[in-house]
């Protein structure tokens, strides 16, 4: 050893072992801002089940076909017709099997007319694949947009021309069905005849343009006119939300808890991380669940697609004009950078706000909040909701319990269950939850966004 080499102190390595280490809780990459979670209203449900009572609307379908595909060969999913206004309460009927094979496969290329204003309405079209556009006449003899149909979406009415003409606006392929198949079918088929038939005297009832039953109201009269007389019909069969739940067990050593719990509690860390995934759970079910997510809940009158595939200020635009007091849009961080660059693109430059101490992005003074749990597809494909809240505007709410034993958070409880031969403690966690919309339109959802290109 040199001299060089010759320590004149003690070293850091030797002094550690009578050091104490400063040390942070546990970390976790798994934590997002959940701004779901933090800015709807939460009604307190006390009997597990809420219902959303509403006025007697006549329902007349509206929802979306659904295909299966063999190869390049599209076919209708039989029951799905039934989302059709004219076939609405056929679900399950064997005619709708004979009907879904008398369907014509056509494929259009992009900027092929699919049908052209003032031809005769004589067939139902369903997109089965790609988007078409709805094209009308200004009153100056000018094109004009009145729409866009995609996947699953119909169109046609019997009777009568065409009022717009329809483009391919991508690769199409549609589906074609002669008023005429139908008719014959409902000459065989005595359900299918009573549902015509429902379907006309449905629409032969007076109602408002949201298909709600008509309140009589008379207005700008003189003198001793008689009076309508009327009542608010209410929906026979409203809508129950059950809340949901995510749980999880977590088991924590006694050892682990006894000798090992300073200076921070073992079990105290173990259930705050816990804690976070079940939240993490609770948004995404929020987002996602077939039954009450918000993305399976909006309204198809409500659904709307973009024009040109990313997100640009005209389809944000669309959104916000179809409800008023838009609180809300919720939005994957990829698709917020997509609509960014479209802004760019075009010269605007969107607002901001703070909320919660956060600097978000805004749009006609509706903040942008980033969820990632909005799905992105394969094909670079998103969505964007937006949505007005609270019971009072008839919006959107989130529904908890108003208690529950060893609650921890509002909604969410954690119950010891014992400890086994093992010397184990185990502790359940739950959190119960749900979300409602109460009108149709508080609700949109901007869809096949594309964020990839």
């Amino acid at each position: 050893m040199t001299e060089t080499d010759q320590r004149l102190s003690l070293d850091t390595a030797a002094a550690r072992t009578l050091a104490t280490t400063t040390k942070t809780p546990p970390q976790t990459r798994e934590i997002s801002p959940r701004w779901l979670l933090r800015v709807l209203p939460w009604v307190d449900v006390a009997a597990g089940v809420y219902r959303v009572n509403r006025r007697l609307t006549y329902a007349v379908g509206g929802g979306r076909v659904g295909f299966v595909t063999t190869g390049t060969r599209f076919r209708v999913v039989p029951p799905s017709l039934a989302e059709l206004p004219l076939l609405r309460g056929l679900a399950g009927d064997p005619a709708l099997d004979e009907l879904a094979g008398r369907f014509e496969q056509r494929e259009y290329a992009q900027g092929e007319t699919i049908v052209r204003a003032g031809r005769p309405a004589d067939e139902l079209l369903l997109i089965a694949y790609g988007k078409a556009a709805k094209v009308g006449t200004g009153p100056y003899g000018d094109p004009v947009a009145l729409g866009t149909l995609a996947g699953g979406e119909h169109t046609g009415s019997e009777g009568g021309p065409w009022g717009f003409t329809l483009e391919a606006a991508t690769a199409c392929t549609v589906l074609a069905l002669p008023w005429s198949e139908l008719r014959a079918l409902a000459d065989r088929s005595p359900a299918v005849s009573a549902q015509l038939a429902r379907h006309r005297i449905s629409q032969a009832r007076p109602q408002n343009k949201w298909g709600e039953d008509e309140i009589a109201v008379a207005a700008g009269h003189r003198g001793e006119a008689a009076l309508p007389g009327t009542f608010a019909d209410y929906d026979p069969g409203p809508r129950e939300y059950e809340l949901s739940v995510s749980q999880t067990v977590l088991r924590v050593h006694t050892r682990v808890a006894d000798l090992f719990n300073q200076p921070m509690d073992q079990t105290e860390e173990q259930l705050r991380l816990t804690v976070e995934a079940v939240r993490e759970s609770q948004e995404h079910q929020l987002v996602n669940n077939r039954d009450f997510g918000l993305l399976h809940n909006a309204d198809p009158g409500q659904r709307i697609h973009t024009r040109t595939g990313p997100p640009g200020p005209d389809d944000l635009d669309e959104l916000l004009c179809r409800r008023k007091k838009s609180r809300y849009f919720l939005a994957h961080p990829r698709a917020i950078a997509a609509f960014h660059r479209e802004c760019t693109a075009a010269g605007l430059y969107p607002g901001s706000t703070e909320l919660e101490g956060v600097r978000l992005t805004v749009w006609r003074g509706v903040p942008i909040l980033p969820c990632d749990k909005i799905p992105i597809s394969p094909a670079g494909t998103t969505s964007i909701l937006v949505m007005r809240t609270g019971e009072e505007d008839q919006g959107v709410v989130g529904l908890r319990p108003s208690s529950v034993p060893d609650e921890r958070e509002p909604g969410l409880s954690v119950r010891c269950t014992g400890i086994d031969a093992r010397a184990v403690a185990s502790y359940l966690v739950s959190a119960y939850y749900s979300a409602a919309v109460l009108v149709p339109d508080a609700l949109g959802v901007l869809e096949n966004v594309e964020v990839a290109r």
